[in-house]
């Protein structure tokens, strides 16, 4: 065991998940944990912003008979992955260093008028018809 616990006279040993130096093995990729190729050894600090698995070959150097191969190759569960490591590439860039500018706010703003635009836009396409009938 890691080391001990005293609390209210009670000794604890703490799990070997939860100890940073034993080689436990851990299930990863949960809420809280981390990917599976992630190695601290070999990659250092955990960045979030980065993909840790295997490399493949961008979209943009695919062959066109090839398309249909690098498509079977993706899956619907690494969409929530991707997304993430694209917000955390975002807010390293504009949002967590120390001299930010204005930036990210303006991102945020005209996002946000674009993104409820396209909600109600079927409410002002239709009122675009009947100008004088509020």
């Amino acid at each position: 065991m890691c080391y001990e616990v005293r609390r209210r006279g009670t000794k604890r040993s703490i799990p070997p998940f939860l100890c940073p130096s034993t080689d436990w093995p851990v299930v990863k990729m949960g809420f809280g944990e981390y990917p599976v190729d992630y190695n601290p050894k070999v990659h250092g600090p955990y960045d979030p912003a980065r993909f840790y698995g295997k490399a493949d070959t961008p979209l943009g150097q695919v062959k066109l008979g090839e398309v249909s191969s690098w498509l079977a190759r993706r899956s619907v569960a690494g969409i929530p992955s991707a997304v993430s490591r694209a917000f955390w590439r975002w807010q390293h860039k504009y949002v967590l260093p120390k001299k930010t500018g204005i930036a990210p706010f303006a991102q945020l703003a005209i996002g946000s008028m674009i993104v409820f635009y396209a909600i109600n836009y079927g409410k002002l396409a239709s009122h675009r018809n009947h100008k004088y009938h509020w």
